[in-house]
């Protein structure tokens, strides 16, 4: 048996290494993402393995079928650059990662969550200036404050947890409710989680019920105290609505770990043209973190996306049921 994987990382390959000795499968590893130009490698392979924000274009679903691929497994929890349609039509069972460390994202999003509520940008800037004053920047701490989530999945628990263990009051709006999240956090609906929450963090995936969820509407719902976090998608917010609630106080800040046009310029080092105007008026307010979608980047998730993805692909391959398939909705 041989699989390809598309776009691995550095820290992957102890973790690809040690699980292709334990199932004496052999793994060919690129640096390339999955596209046009690179489907063709996938040529006398059984399986694919792949991780990307990009979208996969029309001819990359017709090839694989070509070729004999019966399968597209996205080594990540996002799914949004497949085209259910399309792998449908070619006979690709899609298959991801859904909680290859829930922590891990939920950990990147209360640390950036703390460094806003203790506006730390803003003293960043100050001391930049050779600024050390404290005056203006008092905050408060976290068991003073309601969290609200969105999507209460295996993401949105994890952080409900952490949240709770620091005394906040959190609430969460999902369709699914999950009793044994029920000592971390109270179900409410979402127009309560925006006008009530003095921190709002995103865990729901991107399709055509939440893309721009969070647009100019939203915004004004929420406090103008009240902090976003977005670990998820950068789909999930309307760029142009967000810097102007920002501009105009209608919210106090975000943290941003995706952004709507990150395909452009995140992983790899860009040019100085190819960063778009949102992401430099957003990384010039103090009051803004942005990281390069980069909350999974730990070492646990890295050798659960590993094994969790590549399992998959050869229980496809061995005509059996994944046991991670994506049902698109």
């Amino acid at each position: 048996m041989k699989i390809i994987m598309y776009a691995t990382l550095a820290p992957e390959q102890k973790y690809i290494k040690e699980w292709a000795i334990k199932n004496d499968v052999e793994v060919k590893c690129v640096t390339e993402r999955l596209n046009a130009q690179t489907v063709d490698w996938a040529k006398g392979f059984d399986g694919i393995d792949f991780q990307q924000t990009q979208s996969l274009e029309p001819i990359v679903y017709q090839k694989l079928h070509q070729y004999g691929i019966k399968q597209l497994t996205a080594r990540m929890v996002g799914y949004d650059m497949i085209d259910f349609n399309l792998a449908k039509k070619y006979q690709l069972t899609v298959t991801n990662v859904p909680a290859y460390s829930p922590r891990a994202i939920a950990e990147m999003g209360l640390s950036q969550a703390l460094q806003l509520v203790r506006k730390m940008g803003y003293y960043y800037q100050r001391m930049d200036q050779l600024d050390f004053r404290w005056a203006g920047l008092e905050s408060t701490e976290i068991y003073n404050l309601t969290v609200g989530i969105i999507g209460a999945g295996h993401i949105g628990g994890a952080t409900a947890q952490l949240y709770s263990l620091l005394g906040a009051n959190v609430i969460a709006t999902d369709p699914v409710h999950h009793p044994e999240l029920e000592a971390y956090l109270n179900y409410t609906d979402l127009d309560t989680v925006l006008s009530q929450s003095d921190i709002v963090t995103i865990h729901t995936p991107l399709n055509k019920q939440t893309a721009n969820l969070f647009n100019s509407q939203a915004f004004q719902k929420m406090k103008n105290t009240a902090y976003l976090i977005n670990m998820a998608r950068g789909g999930l917010v309307k760029t142009d609505d967000l810097i102007q609630a920002l501009q105009e106080g209608q919210i106090a800040g975000a943290a941003l770990d995706t952004l709507a046009d990150e395909g452009q310029f995140f992983e790899k080092k860009a040019q100085p043209e190819e960063i778009p105007e949102d992401y430099r008026i957003l990384r010039s307010m103090p009051n803004v973190l942005i990281s390069p979608h980069c909350a999974f980047y730990t070492d646990t998730a890295m050798k659960n996306m590993v094994e969790m993805g590549l399992d998959d692909v050869v229980a496809i391959i061995n005509g059996k049921h994944p046991q991670y398939p994506v049902i698109p909705q």
